[in-house]
């Protein structure tokens, strides 16, 4: 793995070093791009479709920020990860709100809007009418933009034939997760278990909601974004990465997720991964064996101690989150997850702490 060792001796190799990074350049950056596609999002036609647009940038900014971490792991190729990164994180969470708050029910129409997301990885696909089953279609070119974005930033990246594949096949599990989860409510869990049915001998240690969750990730997406700035890249190299990030890293991501938004989710009548265990000890030790088996994968991985960080960032970003105190069950888990955390985790959790009051 020569190759990938030196595109990750680029990588910040401490907590100090990743934070100055991400305080000069990522978030500065990030903002940057979010009042591009702000002033974009304004100008959408469709009342329906722009309030989706914007509230997806007002309620989910964190997302784009969490995942432009991975600009700060090879400076020189920021200025094609960052926009990259923030143009499909963008169209995941705008059709996410689409989806959750949508006027349709129908997996036709979900598995269309999700095309973009496909189309927006391949370079030579070619964009489609995605709101063609909807009523709500007129948005100024707004996705097509995101869409053309996307592309034009994965042609710029030298490897990114070495892994298109395994992008394409992350994208694939996370649009197949938002047409079963959105659905008639009567029909989401039969169509996810039928999914699980088809993936399960390659898991079988996961449950059901947990290979649900793992697919909801993008950051194993951005991961291989970052992967194919180096020229040098071997097909082998992207497989470990796959194999390294899906599905222990990637499902700790969105389980934490979903830990910190049930109470968001009662009251929307949203599915939520987190419900689907006996009692909360049993998802705080589910949640904690997926902590362990996400650090074991990452340290097959050159430069280890930068994956280490964004565990360790993740659970701090999440876990620091205003909605945990506001839900007694959740507060308790996230104390114990918390409880002998490694100064990494603290350090996280007071800069993340400090960049929700810098930006409230």
């Amino acid at each position: 793995m020569n190759e990938l060792i030196l595109l990750e001796r680029r990588a910040p190799r401490n907590p100090i070093r990743l934070m100055y990074r991400v305080y000069k350049y990522v978030l500065p950056e990030v903002d940057a791009e979010l009042k591009r596609w702000r002033q974009k999002a304004e100008a959408i036609p469709d009342e329906e479709l722009r309030t989706q647009a914007l509230a997806s940038m007002d309620a989910k900014r964190f997302h784009c920020e969490g995942g432009a971490v991975y600009g700060a792991a090879n400076l020189e190729q920021r200025h094609v990860l960052i926009p990259l990164i923030v143009a499909l994180q963008t169209i995941s969470d705008y059709l996410d709100n689409l989806c959750d708050r949508s006027t349709s029910l129908d997996p036709d129409d979900f598995r269309l809007l999700h095309q973009s997301m496909l189309d927006a990885v391949d370079p030579g696909s070619e964009l489609s009418d995605y709101y063609a089953l909807r009523s709500e279609r007129e948005d100024g070119g707004y996705l097509h933009a995101l869409v053309r974005t996307c592309q034009s930033c994965v042609s710029m990246l030298p490897a990114y034939d070495k892994v298109k594949q395994q992008v394409t096949e992350l994208v694939g599990l996370y649009c197949d997760l938002q047409v079963h989860k959105h659905i008639r409510k009567d029909l989401r869990e039969p169509h996810l278990l039928h999914w699980w049915e088809q993936n399960r001998s390659r898991y079988p240690h996961l449950q059901w909601n947990e290979f649900a969750a793992a697919t909801g990730s993008t950051l194993g997406m951005f991961m291989l974004f970052l992967a194919a700035t180096h020229p040098e890249l071997k097909d082998q190299h992207a497989d470990s990465i796959r194999n390294a990030y899906f599905p222990h890293v990637c499902g700790l991501h969105i389980m934490l997720d979903y830990l910190i938004d049930q109470e968001e989710d009662r009251e929307g009548g949203d599915l939520n991964f987190c419900n689907y265990y006996d009692n909360q000890g049993m998802l705080e030790e589910r949640i904690s064996g997926i902590v362990s088996n996400a650090r074991e994968d990452v340290q097959r991985l050159p430069a280890s101690q930068f994956h280490r960080m964004i565990i360790e960032g993740l659970l701090a970003l999440y876990l620091s989150d205003p909605k945990v105190s506001s839900q007694e069950d959740v507060k308790r888990i996230s104390k114990r997850l918390m409880k002998r955390s490694p100064m990494t985790r603290v350090f996280f959790w007071l800069n993340s702490m400090w960049i929700r009051a810098k930006q409230s």
